[in-house]
C-alpha cells in the first residue's frame, strides 16, 4: 500500500448555496463531520491523479488522517492523509519509484501486538482499582487475554452515576462517591471525551485504543480525525459496553469497592482491603486510582508508599458564543455551516507563568465537578453533536510545589482544596460566575443587569459573583494578561461579556506515585501506580495507553490466573 501524506481538497463554494437556506431557517444547522468527508470515489479520482494511475487500478482507498486547513479564511481546505492500494503490486513499486517528491512513500502500519505470556505462575488474579479510562482499559486487555482481573470500583456503575450527577446539578444532594469525578469511567466520562494526546506511538497503543472505542459504539472517524472527539453521551454508552465485555471474558467488576488498605509483606503486595471490611489476597495490584482521590493519597503517603507533589496548573473555565470561536477559525463564509471550532492558545506572561487554553470543549456546557462538601470545581463538557452553541475552556496558569505554602507530597492536594472551599464560599454553595468585564473592574456581575448579556447555561446552580482573589495573586495577574494576549488571536475573547465560572482546580493530579522500569512502586512490588492520578498521563487516551502499558507489563511476567 502507498500513502499519499497530505492531499488537499478545497471546500466546494457550492456548500454555502447548498446549506445556506436550513442555515437561515436554523442558526445552529451545521455540517456533520462525516458530511465534510469526500466520497471514496471523489479520493480515489483525487489520488489517481496524484499518483499518476488510471482510477480503475486503486483497488483501496483508506483515510488515516483528516483535518481542516482554515488559516486562509477565503480558501479552507480539506486536509487528507491516504492509505492507497493498487490491484497491481509491480505497479505499485513503479509508482513508488517515479514519485520521490517526499509526499508519496510505502505505507507500513503499526500493529499493536500484545505480549506473549510470562512463564511465571499468577497465584491470584490480578486486580484494578479504579475504573476511569487507565483501569479500564487495562483491564479489558487482561480480560480479553485470559487474566481473569478484579476490577474495583469506589463510585457507581455509569448508569446510577448519571442519575447521581444529574440529581446533583438540578440541586440534589452531592454524592461523594458517584459525581463527576468518581464511578465508572472515571472524570472523563463526563467531560469531552477529546481523545487527542501528545504521546508518541511507536508501539500502536494510541490506534488501539481508537479502534476499541470504535469497537464499542464509539464513531468511526476518530480513527483518522486530527482532534478524535466521542462526546459525553456516546463515551457513557462504550465505557457500559467494554464493561459487559470484560465480565463475558471472565472479569469481575464491583462497584461501591473502595480499596481502604493494602497487606505489603516484605517489600511485597500481599492483600488488598475493601470498604475496610473485606480482604482479596493477590500479588499484583494496579494503582489507577484518578486525580481526586484526595483519601486515597492521604492513605499511601501513611503507609510510606513513594510520591512527590508535581506542578500541575488551576484557572477558570471562560465562555464564549460558538459563532464567535467559528467566525474566527473558519471565517464568515463557512463560519455558521462548519463543525464547532476548537481553539488552541498559549501565553508567557510578566511573571513568567505559562497561561494557556485546556479541555476546550466546541459547543459544550461548563459543568460543576465537585466531589468533596463544601468545596465547588468546576470542568467542560460536550455532547457528541457539540451542540450548545457556546465554547469554552479552562484558562489555566502554571504553578509549582513552590506555590504550594507547605512541603511533602499532598501539599498540592492541600492547595487544590483551600482554593475549592474559597470558590465555595464566593458562590455561597454554588458555581460563582462572572463577566469579564468586571472581573476587570473588581466588580460583582449581576447587580446591574445588562439584557444584552448572554445567560450562564451551566451544569449545575450557580451565582453571579466577584472572582477577583480566588486566584493567588501572581496568578491572577498571569490569568488577565493571558486573556488580553488570547484577545489579540480572537477578537472579543476578552470582550466584557465573557463569561468566567470557577475554580478549575482538577487539569491533572497534584500527585506523582512513584514507580521503577518495571513500572511499579519500589517498595511494594506487584503494585503498579497508573494512569493520570498517578502522574503518568494526561487525558483520556494517554491514560488508557498507560493501563494497556501496564497490563502488558503484568503479561509478560505471568502467565494467565486459572484459580
Amino acid at each position: 500500500m502507498i500513502t499519499i501524506r497530505q492531499m488537499k481538497i478545497e471546500l466546494k463554494k457550492g456548500l454555502k448555496k447548498e446549506w445556506h437556506q436550513e442555515a437561515c431557517d436554523n442558526s445552529e444547522q451545521r455540517l456533520a463531520l462525516e458530511d465534510l468527508i469526500d466520497s471514496r470515489d471523489v479520493l480515489r479520482k483525487k489520488a489517481a491523479k496524484m499518483l499518476g494511475v488510471n482510477p480503475t487500478e486503486v483497488s483501496d482507498i483508506t483515510i488515516l488522517k483528516h483535518s481542516i486547513d482554515a488559516r486562509k479564511k477565503a480558501q479552507i481546505f480539506q486536509v487528507y492523509t491516504l492509505g492507497v492500494a493498487l490491484k497491481n503490486k509491480g505497479l505499485e513499486e513503479k509508482v513508488l519509484m517515479r514519485c520521490s517528491n517526499g509526499n508519496v512513500a510505502r505505507y507500513t502500519p503499526i500493529a499493536y501486538q500484545f505480549p506473549a505470556p510470562g512463564k511465571e505462575v499468577l497465584a491470584q488474579r490480578p486486580i484494578i482499582i479504579g475504573m476511569g479510562p487507565a483501569g479500564l482499559f487495562c483491564g479489558y486487555m487482561l480480560a480479553r487475554h485470559g487474566y481473569r482481573p478484579i476490577l474495583l470500583e469506589r463510585g457507581a456503575d455509569v448508569e446510577t452515576r448519571t442519575k447521581d450527577v444529574e440529581a446533583y446539578w438540578n440541586g440534589g444532594s452531592l454524592k461523594p462517591e458517584s459525581n463527576v469525578q468518581f464511578g465508572e469511567g472515571g472524570a472523563g466520562t463526563f467531560s469531552d471525551g477529546k481523545l487527542n494526546t501528545l504521546v508518541k506511538d511507536k508501539s500502536g497503543r494510541n490506534a488501539e485504543v481508537l479502534r476499541i472505542f470504535v469497537e464499542f459504539g464509539a464513531p468511526e472517524h476518530i480513527l483518522y480525525e486530527s482532534r478524535p472527539h466521542i462526546g459525553t453521551d456516546i463515551l457513557k454508552k462504550v465505557v457500559a459496553n467494554m464493561r459487559n465485555d470484560m465480565i463475558r471474558n471472565g472479569g469481575d467488576v464491583r462497584f461501591g469497592a473502595k480499596v481502604t488498605g493494602l497487606g505489603i509483606a516484605d517489600g511485597a503486595l500481599c492483600s488488598v482491603m475493601i470498604n475496610d471490611s473485606e480482604v482479596l489476597p493477590t500479588t499484583q495490584a494496579v494503582l489507577a486510582i484518578g486525580h481526586s482521590a484526595r483519601d486515597t493519597f492521604t492513605y499511601l503517603d501513611q503507609i510510606g508508599i513513594p510520591m512527590e507533589a508535581k506542578a500541575f496548573a488551576v484557572g477558570m473555565r471562560v465562555e464564549h458564543p460558538q459563532r464567535l470561536i467559528n467566525e474566527c477559525m473558519y471565517g464568515r463564509e463557512f463560519g455558521d455551516l462548519l463543525p464547532a471550532a476548537p481553539y488552541k492558545l498559549t501565553a508567557q506572561s510578566s511573571t513568567g507563568r505559562g497561561v494557556y487554553s485546556f479541555c476546550m470543549c466546541p459547543g459544550g456546557y461548563i459543568v460543576n465537578a465537585s466531589s468533596e462538601p463544601g468545596q465547588i470545581a468546576v470542568n467542560g463538557m460536550s455532547c457528541s453533536d457539540r451542540g450548545s452553541g457556546r465554547a469554552n475552556s479552562a484558562i489555566i496558569v502554571q504553578v509549582t510545589p513552590a506555590d504550594y505554602g507547605a512541603d511533602g507530597p499532598l501539599a498540592g492536594i492541600a492547595f487544590q482544596r483551600q482554593l475549592e472551599r474559597k470558590a465555595y464560599s464566593i458562590g455561597s454553595g454554588r458555581v460563582p460566575v462572572q463577566y469579564y468585564g468586571d472581573y476587570k473592574r473588581d466588580q460583582r456581575s449581576g447587580l446591574d443587569p445588562d439584557p444584552g448579556c448572554p445567560q450562564p447555561d451551566i451544569k449545575g446552580a450557580h451565582l453571579f459573583s466577584n472572582l477577583r482573589g480566588l486566584l493567588p495573586g501572581a496568578c491572577e495577574q498571569a490569568f488577565m494578561e493571558g486573556m488580553e494576549e488570547f484577545d489579540r488571536v480572537i477578537k472579543g475573547f476578552a470582550g466584557d461579556h465573557a463569561l468566567l465560572a470557577g475554580i478549575e482546580s482538577r487539569t491533572s493530579s497534584p500527585v506523582r506515585i512513584c514507580r521503577d522500569d518495571a513500572l511499579q512502586c519500589p517498595t511494594a512490588r506487584g503494585l503498579y501506580p497508573c494512569g493520570e492520578g498517578a502522574g503518568y498521563a494526561g487525558g483520556i487516551t494517554s491514560a488508557a495507553m498507560d493501563g494497556i502499558r501496564v497490563a502488558e507489563q503484568i503479561a509478560g511476567q505471568f502467565g494467565p490466573c486459572t484459580r
